[in-house]
């Protein structure tokens, strides 16, 4: 999987998820939405539900499965900060 290939794949558990959060707390499509850490409008149930379905997504994708639930990962300067920063790790981890 190449970044746009992750990044599109992000932006679909993006939209599943926006579906389920009042207008406020909804994620913008972009390679600078804030995923986890200051400025990130989900909270931890969110954050659950965002990588749940991410997992699902990636390993479609991949054809194999992939564990993204870490707390290394999930750390405020980690892969989730951005959606561009997870796309950049998204490629690189499932190669």
């Amino acid at each position: 999987m190449d970044q746009d290939e992750a990044q599109a794949i992000i932006f679909d558990t993006i939209d599943i998820l926006n579906r389920q959060l009042p207008v406020p707390q909804r994620l913008a499509r972009q390679a600078d939405t804030v995923l986890v850490g200051i400025g990130g409008p989900l909270d931890s149930l969110g954050i659950v539900n965002f990588v749940h379905t991410l997992e699902q997504k990636v390993e479609e994708a991949a054809g194999r499965p992939v564990t993204l639930l870490d707390a290394d990962l999930l750390a405020a300067d980690g892969p989730f900060r951005t959606v561009e920063a997870l796309s950049v790790f998204l490629a690189t981890v499932t190669r």
